[in-house]
C-alpha cells in the first residue's frame, strides 16, 4: 500500500476529530460565548450541512486542479478556520468557521477517496478506501475523547488549537507524498460534468447511494443519543459514556479493517451480510438496553458492523462510478453525511414524541429494514431486466434454424 494512502488517512483523522469533538464541548462553548445550549448545538448542524453541500461543490470547483494542490488548499483552509475559531469571541464567526471548515473537509474527503483508489490496483481498492475511512474511526477512539479531556482541563478553545496543530504534519506529508497530476493522473482530458452526473444518477448507483445514506442514518441515530440511553435506560454512570464511545470506535476500526480486506473480492456479499446483521443488531440493542453487560457487548459489535458495511458501500460506489472519476467520492461523502444529518433528526423526533430513550435505537433498526428493502427491490429489478434481455429457449432455437 503506498505511503500516500496512509497520509490521507492521517489527514482524515484530524478532520474527523473536528467533526465529532463538539459533542463534549457544547457546554463550555455556550458558557464562554453566552449563548444557549441549543445555539451551541447548531455548530454541529452547521458542520453537517457544510459537508452535505460542500462535497459536490468543492469537487466540481477543483476538478481541473492537480490533486496535490486541491488537497493542500483544502487542508490549509481547514487549519486556518480552526485558528480563527480558537481566537474569536463571536458566536457568529465561530458558526461561520464551522461551515467553512466543513466545506474544506468535504472537498478533501471527495478528492482523497478518488486519489487513494487511483494509486492502487483493483484488488486493493477496498483496502485503500478502508485506510482513508479508518481515519474517522481512529478519531472516534482517540481524537474525540482527547478533545473532551482538553476542553475540560484547558477550555474548548484548546481542542480547536489541537486540531489545527495535528493537521500540520498532514500538510507536509501531502506535499511530499501525493502525486501532483490532475484528473486521473493520466494526462487525459477531464470527463465532462454532464457525463459524470449521468453516471452517478443512473439506475445502478442511485440505490447504492440511498442505501449508504440509510445505513449511516441508522448508525448516527443511535450514536448521537448513546449517552442518555446508557445513563437513563441502561443505568450506567456518566463515567461509562467515554468508555462506551471508545468501544464503539474500536469496533468501527476493526470493521473498517476487515471490510477493506474482503470488500474487493465480494462487495455485494459483505454489504448484504452487514446490513442484515445491523438490522438485527440494532433491534437487539433496543431490547437489551436494560442489561448493562449485554448492552456494552453489543456496542463494539455494532460499531464494527456499521463502519464495515459503510466502507464496503463506499468501495461499491467507487467501483461502479468509473465514469465519474471526479464526483464519485463527492457523492459518497454527501450520502454519508446526509445520513449523519437525517439520522439524529429522526431519533430526536422519536424522543420528543415521548417514546423513551430506546426509541432512537428502534429508529436505527427501522432505517436498516428500509435499507434492506431498497437493496432487495433493486436486486429484483436488475434480475427482471436481465431476464427480459436474455432470449428464451424458443427464441434461441428459432435463431439457430435461421
Amino acid at each position: 500500500m503506498p505511503i500516500a494512502v496512509y497520509v490521507l488517512g492521517l489527514a482524515v483523522f484530524a478532520q474527523g476529530t473536528s467533526e465529532f469533538m463538539l459533542s463534549g464541548l457544547v457546554s463550555g462553548i455556550a458558557t464562554d460565548l453566552d449563548v444557549p445550549l441549543s445555539a451551541a448545538g447548531l455548530l454541529t448542524s452547521a458542520f453537517a450541512v457544510g459537508m452535505v453541500v460542500g462535497a459536490p461543490l468543492m469537487a466540481l470547483s477543483s476538478r481541473t486542479w492537480p490533486r496535490r494542490r486541491a488537497l493542500l488548499l483544502f487542508l490549509a483552509v481547514f487549519v486556518a478556520v480552526h485558528v480563527v475559531g480558537a481566537l474569536t469571541p463571536s458566536y457568529g464567526v465561530l458558526l461561520a468557521t464551522r461551515f467553512v471548515g466543513a466545506l474544506a473537509n468535504a472537498g478533501f474527503w471527495a478528492v482523497a477517496l478518488t486519489t487513494a483508489v487511483s494509486m492502487v490496483p483493483d484488488r486493493l481498492k477496498g483496502r485503500a478506501t478502508a485506510v482513508v475511512v479508518g481515519g474517522v474511526t481512529i478519531a472516534c477512539v482517540v481524537g474525540v475523547p482527547a478533545g473532551a479531556v482538553l476542553g475540560e482541563r484547558w477550555g474548548w478553545r484548546s481542542a480547536f488549537w489541537a486540531v489545527a496543530i495535528v493537521s500540520l504534519p498532514a500538510v507536509l506529508a501531502v506535499l511530499r507524498s501525493i502525486p501532483g497530476g490532475r484528473g486521473t493522473d493520466t494526462g487525459a482530458a477531464p470527463v465532462p460534468v454532464r457525463d459524470e452526473l449521468r453516471a452517478l444518477t443512473g439506475p445502478r448507483l442511485r440505490p447504492v447511494l440511498l442505501t449508504m445514506a440509510l445505513v449511516q442514518g441508522a448508525t448516527f441515530c443511535t450514536f448521537s443519543y448513546l449517552e442518555p440511553l446508557l445513563t437513563r435506560e441502561t443505568g450506567l454512570g456518566a463515567g461509562w459514556v467515554p468508555v462506551s464511545l471508545a468501544l464503539f470506535g474500536a469496533g468501527s476500526f476493526a470493521g473498517v479493517t476487515v471490510a477493506g480486506r474482503f470488500a474487493d473480492a465480494r462487495p455485494v456479499a459483505v454489504v448484504a451480510t452487514g446490513m442484515t446483521a445491523l438490522a438485527l443488531g440494532w433491534a437487539a440493542l433496543a431490547l437489551a438496553a436494560g442489561r448493562p453487560a449485554l448492552a456494552l457487548a453489543l456496542i463494539p459489535l455494532l460499531g464494527m458492523l456499521a463502519f464495515g458495511t459503510g466502507t464496503a458501500l463506499i468501495t461499491r460506489v467507487l467501483g461502479l462510478a468509473s465514469g465519474a472519476p471526479t464526483l464519485a467520492g463527492a457523492f459518497s461523502t454527501t450520502a454519508f453525511n446526509l445520513g449523519a444529518t437525517v439520522g439524529p433528526w429522526a431519533g430526536g423526533l422519536a424522543l420528543d414524541a415521548g417514546f423513551g430513550y430506546r426509541a432512537p435505537v428502534w429508529v436505527s433498526a427501522l432505517l436498516m429494514v428500509l435499507a434492506l428493502f431498497v437493496a432487495a427491490t433493486t436486486a429484483k429489478g436488475r434480475r427482471s431486466r436481465a431476464g427480459e434481455r436474455r432470449p428464451s429457449a424458443v427464441q434461441r432455437s428459432a435463431r439457430g434454424r435461421l
